[in-house]
């Protein structure tokens, strides 16, 4: 799986720009604000349309332009693709693979997945649990079609009960269709919890593996899910699932209604981190909350490897500037396979990335208005 090709027509602060890619590792480095991050988020977008660090399209559109492109010239399953996006102000986008039209971003995931590290990731640790659920769905989305599917329908049904909860006193004859939402709701939700489980086991045992050696045998962390408390074996069957949730609404019916705010369900899921016996949210130091988070995404890496055969590109976000030369060191052991972008501002020195097929793109040349081929 490999990104062979970009170009960028009014994204971000590109004007114009196209660049070729090595299947290895791949170094963008230049100086800050010059569109490295930016680049990435490019990338990041084929695997489903999503961004991390936008909440709408137009965010992704260049300055005094009503249109974005990305088009890429993709490798993935022993096949090529051409995908594109085209992104509009005021109009829904438009997805093409092979110049054929896609009803779902979704689709987009079956050929290309990514995995992404940034400064912003430290969130996972010392944020709140939407940070983590976020990271949970996106992962889990590329590699489950039915999740990104369940997940779906979970959140429009939890946006329909919510305005319910909302406005019954008002007009009580909504509480005629709650039991509905409700029953609706425990059946995509068993679905979520069931794939949300089966994610977390396999990612605390790898992640507990690459924190204890990218710390040096100091650090052991531990990975756990929460969800709702009458849920006692998220790996159980879906229907048992199923009828753990119908019992925590039905024990929640009165104090939703009081509140005016649906309180059940695995939309207030969280993935618990805990390093050497404490909770990493509260206890952890700078140094373990990046170290930590690092390693929840390489061990995701790992995860995608296993399932599909193929590794997805990876995209670290200024990630080696904050580490010192051991845990450089270890990083980039690790992610010898695949394709690989790393952002800096130094060209990186001889001998860095031993083992890998090595590419630079220099910085110098992103900025709004670049045209330049930089293979």
């Amino acid at each position: 799986m490999r990104v062979c090709s970009i170009s960028l027509d009014g994204f971000r602060n590109y004007t114009q720009f196209s660049a070729q890619f090595s299947p290895g590792v791949n170094v963008i480095w230049g100086e800050n604000a010059q569109g490295k991050t930016n680049l990435l988020e490019a990338i990041g977008f084929l695997a489903g349309a999503r961004s991390h660090r936008a909440r709408g399209d137009k965010e992704l559109i260049a300055f005094q332009r009503t249109q974005g492109t990305i088009t890429a010239q993709v490798e993935s399953r022993g096949r090529d693709f051409l995908i594109q996006a085209q992104l509009f102000r005021g109009a829904r986008r438009k997805l093409f693979v092979n110049h054929v039209k896609l009803k779902t971003a979704g689709e987009l995931s079956e050929i290309l997945q990514t995995v992404l590290f940034c400064p912003e990731d430290l969130a996972l640790i010392k944020a709140g649990a939407a940070e983590r659920r976020t990271f949970l769905d996106r992962a889990i989305c590329q590699l489950r079609p039915r999740y990104a599917e369940a997940l779906s329908q979970y959140q429009k049904l939890l946006d329909h009960k919510t305005r319910i909860l909302r406005d019954w006193e008002k007009n009580p004859s909504l509480l005629e269709v709650l039991e509905d939402f409700n029953e609706a709701m425990a059946r995509a939700g068993a679905l979520v919890i069931h794939y949300r489980a089966h994610f977390i086991r396999k990612l605390a045992e790898k992640a507990q593996v690459i924190q204890r050696e990218f710390s040096g045998g100091g650090e052991e962390l531990a990975l756990s899910y929460q969800t709702v408390r009458t849920v006692t074996d998220p790996l159980g069957p879906t229907v048992t699932l199923y009828e753990a949730l119908r019992e925590h609404q039905n024990s929640h019916r009165r104090a939703e209604l009081e509140a005016k705010s649906c309180l059940s369900g695995p939309h207030k899921d969280d993935l618990l981190a805990a390093i050497n016996g404490q909770p990493a949210r509260q206890f952890a130091s700078q140094g373990q909350t990046r170290t930590a988070a690092l390693s929840l995404k390489l061990a995701e890496r790992e995860i995608f490897q296993e399932d599909t055969g193929q590794w997805p590109i990876l995209l670290l976000d200024d990630v080696l500037s904050e580490l010192d030369q051991r845990r450089q060191d270890f990083v980039l052991g690790r992610i010898t396979g695949g394709q690989v972008f790393i952002t800096g501002c130094q060209p990186p020195e001889a001998g860095t990335f031993p083992g890998n097929s090595l590419h630079i793109v220099q910085g110098t040349l992103v900025d709004a208005g670049a045209a330049d081929d930089l293979a």
